[in-house]
């Protein structure tokens, strides 16, 4: 009768251990599915950072934030070395205050 009790235990152990498995496995692929989602789902870049992105951070960190008389400054004088147009300069300045 021990044997049988025995026997009996170790089944339900093992169908456990096979319903966590199972459980873990699709947990695993929800949560890919919900990553996957979450990536799709990111907001566009603005301009403004497309365009510091392309001119300014090849020499340039983004900044903290600028008061806007500073980041007026700082955009006409760059603009003149990046090349970048008016619009573009009005962008980068709205990322820079926003």
């Amino acid at each position: 009768m021990k044997i049988f009790k025995w026997i009996l235990l170790w089944q339900i152990l093992v169908a456990s251990f096979v319903v966590l498995a199972q459980s873990s496995t699709t947990s695993a692929t929800q949560t890919s599915r919900s990553q996957k989602q979450q990536v799709q789902k990111q907001p566009p870049v603005n301009d403004g950072e497309r365009i510091f992105t392309q001119n300014c951070s090849r020499c340039h960190n983004a900044p903290d934030g600028f008061s806007p008389r500073i980041a007026g400054s700082v955009v006409r004088h760059m603009r003149v070395r990046a090349n970048l147009s008016e619009k573009d300069a009005q962008a980068v300045l709205r990322f820079f205050n926003p």
